[in-house]
């Protein structure tokens, strides 16, 4: 993909109207409308549009072994509910999980190419996303390089997207944007823009491991930037929320944004991802009114 001047392309974009205390107000009135969407259809949506997640620094392979032969028993014990999208785990297990999902149509993610701080070379950054794709994964999630992005080096920060996606050719690739860190409206924008007009199919609030992850405030912006983009190129991107997502509560209130701002089209696992482990159980519960352990 030949990136000319970033900075030109982002600015032929509306950033401009998102001011970060608009957003706010936006973004409670959305969330007034969230109990209204609690009910079990909503609820299978949301679960079926998991990235089930076990990113730990105690992984082993034992433990990672126990968590797939889980979500391969999931559909058997709770089929009502259907199934998750993805199981996502570390580099060094994708082979293992390869070679233990029963695939069932759930896709095998990872986070590669420097996670979580995305600060290692763009050789690395390249082997490690192919030699993941050659192991067995179907999709690839990496972080923006944030410092890059912050000194203002839109260009090489597109490139590295580009360059990363071109490697993995019709595989996923997932562009963490870690809003946490980008703070401010109009930084999440740029880089939700920034990283779609680089190749990415989807774009991810945050990797998890800093004090601040995914948010409704981000939610939003993320999505209208996806909107605009989509008016523009005619190329739907999907959006994936992680970090921090505990609750049912927590899941309906990123359903109903992303519903309100990018319609019904959006509310499937080809456009739509929640990355948590904790939050299956809760969804679990909510969905056959009892609790549930599972996970």
């Amino acid at each position: 993909m030949n990136l000319i001047n970033m900075n030109a392309i982002l600015n032929s974009y509306k950033k401009g109207i998102l001011k970060d205390e608009i957003v706010h107000q936006e973004v409670e009135k959305i969330i007034n409308k969230s109990s209204s969407n609690k009910n079990k259809e909503v609820l299978k949506t949301c679960f079926n549009s998991l990235d089930l997640t076990s990113l730990n620094q105690k992984d082993n392979e034992t433990t990672i072994k126990e968590f797939i032969e889980k979500v391969n028993n999931l559909g058997t014990l709770y089929n009502e509910i259907g199934n998750i999208a993805a199981i996502c785990v570390y580099p060094s297990f994708v082979k293992l999980a390869y070679n233990t999902l029963n695939k069932n149509g759930i896709k095998i993610a990872t986070v590669a190419a420097g996670f979580p701080h995305s600060q290692t070379m763009i050789e690395i950054k390249l082997a490690e996303s192919m030699l993941c794709i050659h192991d067995g994964a179907n999709e690839i999630d990496i972080v923006l390089s944030i410092g890059k992005f912050l000194n203002g080096k839109y260009d090489e920060v597109a490139e590295e997207i580009s360059e990363i996606k071109a490697s993995i050719k019709e595989k996923k690739l997932k562009v963490i944007l870690e809003t946490g860190a980008l703070e401010t409206a109009e930084n999440i924008y740029n880089a939700s823009t920034l990283a779609m007009e680089a190749g990415a199919d989807f774009i991810k609030t945050s990797t998890g491991k800093i004090n601040v992850s995914a948010s409704p405030f981000s939610a939003y912006v993320m999505c209208n930037s996806i909107k605009d983009f989509y008016k523009k190129n005619k190329r739907k991107v999907g959006i994936k929320v992680a970090g921090g997502i505990t609750s049912t509560e927590d899941v309906i209130n990123y359903y109903t944004i992303i519903k309100e701002i990018l319609g019904e089209e959006w509310l499937n696992n080809d456009y739509f991802r929640i990355g948590a482990s904790r939050v299956a159980n809760s969804l679990l519960s909510d969905f056959y009114n009892k609790d549930i352990k599972y996970f």
